[in-house]
C-alpha cells in the first residue's frame, strides 16, 4: 500500500511540474512577497536593533523562512475535498480500496515538495542576491527545522481536511475556506510574528494549533530558540496533531454515515 501513496505523491509532483507557467509565475510571486515583507520590516525597526524579540538580521531570515515554509506547508485539499462533494466524486472515491483522506494527504505532500523545491528554494536565491540573511550554521540547526517543517506540513494538512469535511454537512463552505486561510496565515506567524502580539492575544493563541504551522519552524531556524527548546516546540507540534485528528476520524466517520443514508 505504501507503494501506492508513493506513487500519488510521484504523479502530483509530476502534474504541478507540467505547469510551466505557475512554475515561473510562482517564483516570482514568493520573491515578491519576501522582499515586500523585509522592505516593510526594514521600515518598521528603523533604526531600532530589536523588536519583539527578533534583531534586524533575524527578522530577515524569519520573513524569507516563513514564506518559504508557507511553500510547502500550503495546499488546497480543503477545496478539492468540497468540489468533490458538490459534484458527487466522494461517492465514488469511497467505495475504492484506499482512504479518501489519506490519499488527499500523499497528493498534497507530492505538491509541497514541488513548490519547495521550485518555488521556495529559488525564490530564495533570489532574493539572496539583494537581502543579506542567515541559514542555520549546523546541521543539527537544518535537521530540526525541517523536522518541524514536516510536522507544520501535518498540521496545516489535518486543519483542511476538517475544514473539507464540513462540506459533508454545510455542502457550500466557500467563505469558511476563504477565511480559515487568512486566519491561518495571521496566526501562525506568517503576517506577524507571534512575539508581536499583545500579551493577552500570545495566550490565547497558545490554545490554538495554529502557530505550530509557521512560527515554530521559523523559530528553530532563525536560531532564536536552543537546540531544547527546538524539541519542545516539535513536542508541541506532535500533540497538536494528535488532537487535531481525532474531530477528523469523527467527522468523517459521520460523513460517511451521512453519505450512505442519503445514497439509500
Amino acid at each position: 500500500m505504501h507503494k501506492f501513496y508513493m506513487e500519488l505523491i510521484r504523479m502530483r509532483f509530476l502534474t504541478m511540474l507540467a505547469y510551466r507557467v505557475n512554475y515561473y509565475s510562482g517564483i516570482i510571486i514568493y520573491a515578491i512577497n519576501i522582499g515586500a515583507y523585509y522592505f516593510l520590516w526594514g521600515a518598521i525597526y528603523g533604526g531600532q536593533q530589536q523588536l519583539g524579540g527578533l534583531s534586524v538580521a533575524q527578522m530577515t531570515s524569519y520573513v524569507a523562512i516563513a514564506w518559504m515554509s508557507r511553500a510547502f506547508y500550503f495546499n488546497n485539499i480543503d477545496m478539492e475535498i468540497a468540489q468533490d462533494v458538490r459534484e458527487g466524486k466522494v461517492a465514488i472515491e469511497m467505495i475504492r480500496p484506499y482512504n479518501y483522506l489519506s490519499v488527499k494527504t500523499a497528493q498534497a505532500f507530492g505538491e509541497g515538495i514541488f513548490r519547495f523545491l521550485f518555488f521556495a528554494g529559488p525564490g530564495i536565491f533570489l532574493i539572496s542576491l539583494i537581502i543579506p540573511f542567515h541559514f542555520p550554521a549546523t546541521a543539527q540547526g537544518w535537521g530540526l527545522y525541517l523536522l518541524s517543517l514536516l510536522f507544520a506540513f501535518l498540521i496545516n494538512t489535518q486543519v483542511n481536511l476538517l475544514t473539507g469535511l464540513l462540506t459533508f454537512f454545510m455542502f457550500r463552505n466557500d467563505g469558511m475556506i476563504r477565511a480559515k486561510r487568512v486566519i491561518v496565515d495571521l496566526m501562525s506567524g506568517l503576517v506577524l510574528p507571534i512575539s508581536f502580539f499583545p500579551g493577552w492575544a500570545q495566550t490565547l493563541m497558545g490554545f490554538l494549533p495554529f502557530q505550530a504551522i509557521n512560527y515554530y519552524p521559523s523559530l528553530i531556524f532563525t536560531g532564536v530558540t536552543s537546540a531544547a527548546r527546538a524539541w519542545q516546540l516539535i513536542g508541541f507540534q506532535v500533540i497538536w496533531m494528535v488532537v487535531i485528528l481525532i474531530p477528523i476520524l469523527i467527522l468523517w466517520r459521520m460523513a460517511r454515515s451521512r453519505l450512505v443514508v442519503q445514497g439509500g
